[in-house]
Parts: C-alpha cells; sequence; structure tokens
C-alpha cells in the first residue's frame, strides 16, 4: 500500500524535488498562501517523476505499451527514413503523455537493441502527428527473437525540454524493461510489423503491461 502511495522515484526527479522543497520553504516564509502552492508543486514533481514497479506479459506473440498515456494514432504508415525504413510498410501506434502521467518508456518486446538514434529537433505540442518529424527524438531498433525490427521513437514535448535514454546499443532486453524516459510531457511511437493491433485511439495504456499488438 505504501508503493502506491509513495512510489519510487527516477533518479531523473531528485534534483527537481530538490528545487521544489527549497523554493516552497522559501515562498512559504513569504506568505502561507504561496507555501502552500510551493507544496502543490512539489507534491506534483514528486508523482511526475514516479517509476513504479510494472509486470509484463513476457511473451513474444504480444507487444506491450512503451508509455503511460493515451493512444492518438493506430495506423499504417512507412518506417522512420532516419533509420533506413522509408520504403517498408509498419503499423505505427502513437500514445500521448500529459504532465500527470508515468514518463518512464519501457521496451515493448524483449530483444537487442540494434541502433539508437538521436535526432534535435523544435518542441511542438506532442500530440501533433507533425511531431513525429519535426520535434527532437530518440529512435530505438529492437530485434525480437523473431528477428524483427520492432522500433520505439521517444518524442519531446512542448514542455518536455530532454529526453533521457538509459539503454545502448547491443544491450539485451526483457520484455518490460525501462529504456529511458522524457521529462514533463511527450510522445512515444512504436512502428512493427506481423502483429495485430489491440488498442484503439482514446484507450488509456500501462507502459510494460497494456496489450498493444498481438500475433
Amino acid at each position: 500500500m505504501l508503493d502506491k502511495v509513495f512510489p519510487k522515484i527516477h533518479a531523473e526527479g531528485y534534483k527537481f524535488l530538490a528545487i521544489a522543497i527549497i523554493l516552497t520553504i522559501f515562498l512559504y516564509f513569504l506568505s502561507t498562501f504561496l507555501g502552500l502552492v510551493g507544496l502543490v508543486l512539489t507534491i506534483w514533481v514528486y508523482y511526475f517523476f514516479r517509476d513504479p514497479e510494472r509486470i509484463s506479459i513476457n511473451d513474444d506473440s504480444y507487444l506491450t505499451s512503451p508509455a503511460d498515456g493515451e493512444v492518438l494514432i493506430v495506423h499504417e504508415v512507412t518506417g522512420p527514413k532516419e533509420l533506413g525504413l522509408g520504403e517498408k510498410k509498419f503499423t505505427k501506434i502513437s500514445i500521448f503523455m500529459n504532465v500527470f502521467d508515468c514518463h518512464v518508456n519501457r521496451t515493448p518486446c524483449g530483444g537487442k537493441i540494434s541502433e539508437i538514434l538521436y535526432k534535435p529537433g523544435k518542441f511542438l505540442n506532442a500530440s501533433l502527428d507533425k511531431a513525429s518529424e519535426d520535434n527532437e527524438r530518440n529512435y530505438y531498433k529492437i530485434i525480437n527473437s523473431q528477428d524483427e525490427e520492432i522500433i520505439v521513437v521517444q518524442i519531446a514535448g512542448l514542455i518536455a525540454r530532454r529526453i533521457v535514454c538509459e539503454s545502448s546499443k547491443d544491450q539485451e532486453l526483457k520484455q518490460g524493461d525501462r529504456i529511458g524516459m522524457i521529462r514533463f510531457g511527450s510522445r512515444a511511437d512504436v512502428f512493427f510489423e506481423n502483429y495485430k493491433p489491440l488498442v484503439k485511439v482514446g484507450q488509456k495504456t500501462i507502459a510494460g503491461e497494456t496489450l498493444l499488438a498481438k500475433k
């Protein structure tokens, strides 16, 4: 029960939490009301950087969600040209993370990271489809146990200003393992072949647990 009320937080959150606490103390000396505002902000910072444990299905017949959030897009597209996949057809699922969602991202499948590619860019609203091409983003190409390419893309948003990558090329992953996070509002895209989508636009997802697609 305590884990639900006081979840552990991501390492990226400690400095922001410290800043929020110091600011709250300063505001409290100015006025009680401002101190309460600072307290609410501190609580929000704490929960934004929460990093709860998740239990994945551990079945390569399924893809799990890489992010907490809301499904924005489920459709057929060509692959990311940045990875040389512009001529291949993929199904793409986009998930928008608002500022109240957990922002720790996870791999949708087990496998090996064959490539990680960072692309600088703009900071448009991550809910816009144009963000997939224009915003700052980080690509992960994961080769699953069937030797298929699963692409995960972290996309920074209007407020997010840093993509945190916690993985490395040639790293072996289990389904649901953490691969990184994005600070303060963002989006995650998944590209795949040979799976049938199990989610629809508007559906809420939980990283590492919600089943996105099935063989």
